[in-house]
């Protein structure tokens, strides 16, 4: 008999979208945060940062996903890499 730990476990499996799909995803989110970055309110140069990074299985998916400036999106990658 097997044992729990020998058992074959589904691989987890990350949402990732083809540059299609994922840049009308991306158009749905900048229009759901109302074209304003989504820490400081800034309505330029705007980017959509993923809440938890793809490098650590974060899906492109409208609920990991938020509007956020240059600026804003750049400190909020340095703060998690401390």
């Amino acid at each position: 008999m097997r044992r729990l730990h020998e058992l074959d476990w589904p691989k987890l499996v990350r949402l990732r979208l083809d540059p299609v799909s994922y840049e009308k995803l991306r158009q749905q989110v900048l229009r759901r945060d109302g074209w304003r970055c989504q820490s400081c309110g800034s309505m330029s140069n705007l980017e959509v940062h993923h809440k938890e990074f793809r490098s650590r299985l974060g899906n492109d998916s409208e609920g990991n996903l938020i509007t956020l400036c240059t600026a804003c999106h750049a400190q909020m990658h340095r703060s998690c890499n401390l």
